[in-house]
């Protein structure tokens, strides 16, 4: 598959904004037949007496003669303001910009604009200025951090439009101390339409297949006398949160605006990821074949506890950033001090719990091969058909056990790499690049392993008894 994401660099246009009080278009578009009356620079601004506030940056998407697909999935926006350093307009400490920001589509090049969403916003300027503030420096660019602008979770229409006012307000201190904003630069991030084809096309390919085999284990296991066990319960589980993963209800964002596809799919993510972490617990300790407290989920209460809130404050982070975003796409937990306090500290913290949590797991899988090879001793006293069965037995688990490890070290790292790659977007680095390799491989693996736990712990249709020892 092509890669995941593509970034492409936008500059804003200066469009003065002269109909301001005649309201007979709210749009500027920054290039075309309509376009708006434009600015050089601000020292063109100063000499034409033009104020701040007639002043509009406005930023077209995509860029001229291409257009908008849904197959893009969403679109996120990084802002990068250019400050230069004048003497007499310095960048203050801790400065504050506010943005009165609004964003329109159509879907025609002759349509008039509708309006998608319109904020006041405010975000905080990181800035730092390398050489010493003297006269001679005059001109220079201040070094400023990227600031996260918004994100949309479907590309619904051809075209965008995106108009910037920075209204200056000296009494109440708005835009007050923001140094000599000279240009407002963007990158927006969307889904690679190859990338998301290849997807779709996996998904399409793998829910029958994992809901053929849910049926046939199912069937095999009401096919028995007695009632189902533990085990044999979370493995089905497994199955029907891999196939609520599965299910490919990203073919509707093709054809319909779903915004919340983005939140949804985070949501579909954390139940799978919270059902295989408690699975891999219980498999390990339903096979520590000392333990007195088996075949009862209340046995596992101190392991599948911690999993349960961990994936309930992911969910509520999850919900604090893309809930929000349904109904302010400008909106980001990371503008604010204490926003991106506490999600750094979220993804520090669930990183940390993941290494531990897999640490724990080895220690386990340590301790039921330890078991399982004093149980085997006992293997050359039984009856021939017996001993082969608890031979297939214990080298289809050790097997089981070796995979399920890989699997777990594999999506430890998918975890930690995917919530540094959004975190990254949002603290201003756009280097990373995950290898689309990498997301089909990680979701190909979970869809293999659920398939493999399921063929080989349905139950045995055959009769190992003690009558047939003979053969």
């Amino acid at each position: 598959a092509p890669s995941p994401t593509t970034a492409v660099p936008y500059t804003s246009v200066k469009c003065i904004d002269v109909r301001k009080n005649h309201h007979k278009t709210k749009w500027l578009m920054p290039w075309g037949p309509n376009h708006c009356e434009k600015l050089k620079d601000f020292d063109e601004a100063v000499s034409r007496q033009i104020e701040a506030n007639d002043i509009v940056f406005a930023v077209h998407i995509p860029l001229p003669s291409k257009e908008m697909s849904p197959w893009f999935q969403f679109m996120l926006f990084i802002m990068q303001l250019d400050i230069a350093f004048k003497m007499d307009n310095d960048l203050k400490e801790n400065a504050e910009i506010t943005l009165d920001v609004s964003l329109a589509y159509r879907d025609d090049v002759f349509d008039d604009w509708e309006e998608i969403a319109h904020a006041i916003e405010i975000r905080k300027l990181k800035c730092t200025f390398g050489s010493p503030k003297t006269l001679e420096s005059e001109g220079r660019h201040y070094d400023c951090d990227f600031l996260p602008f918004m994100e949309i979770g479907s590309v619904a229409h051809k075209y965008y439009l995106i108009n910037i006012r920075l209204p200056v307000n000296e009494r109440k201190g708005i835009n007050v101390g923001i140094g000599e904003i000279k240009d407002i630069r963007f990158v927006g991030i969307h889904q690679n339409g190859g990338f998301t084809k290849v997807w779709f096309a996996m998904k399409t390919f793998l829910t029958p297949s994992i809901l053929i085999i849910m049926i046939w284990y199912w069937r095999r296991i009401t096919l028995m006398t007695r009632a189902p066990v533990l085990l044999e319960k979370v493995i089905f589980a497994l199955g029907i949160s891999m196939t609520f993963i599965n299910i490919p209800v990203e073919w509707f964002s093709i054809g319909f605006d779903w915004t919340w596809m983005l939140l949804f799919g985070d949501i579909r993510q954390g139940i799978f990821y919270a059902m295989l972490l408690s699975f891999w617990i219980i498999f390990c300790g339903e096979h520590m074949m000392d333990q007195n407290e088996r075949n009862r989920l209340s046995g596992y209460w101190k392991q599948v506890g911690p999993i349960a809130v961990g994936s309930f404050c992911l969910f509520i982070f999850d919900m604090c950033e893309r809930g929000v975003q349904l109904k302010n796409p400008f909106y980001s937990i990371w503008t604010t001090e204490v926003g991106t306090e506490l999600a750094m500290a979220f993804i520090i913290v669930a990183g940390i719990c993941l290494c531990l949590y897999f640490l724990f797991l080895c220690f386990m899988v340590f301790q039921v091969f330890r078991n399982i090879s004093g149980k085997q001793s006992s293997l050359p006293a039984m009856s021939k058909a017996r001993r082969l069965h608890y031979e297939g037995l214990i080298f289809r688990f050790k097997f089981l056990m070796l995979i399920t490890l890989a699997c777990a070290a594999m999506t430890v790292i998918f975890f930690i790499v995917s919530q540094v790659t959004e975190g990254h977007w949002k603290w201003g680095d756009i280097t990373i690049q995950v290898n689309s390799a990498f997301f089909t491989g990680i979701y190909g693996m979970w869809n293999l392993y659920v398939f493999a736990l399921m063929f080989l712990y349905a139950p045995s249709h055959k009769n190992y008894g003690e009558d047939q020892s003979n053969g």
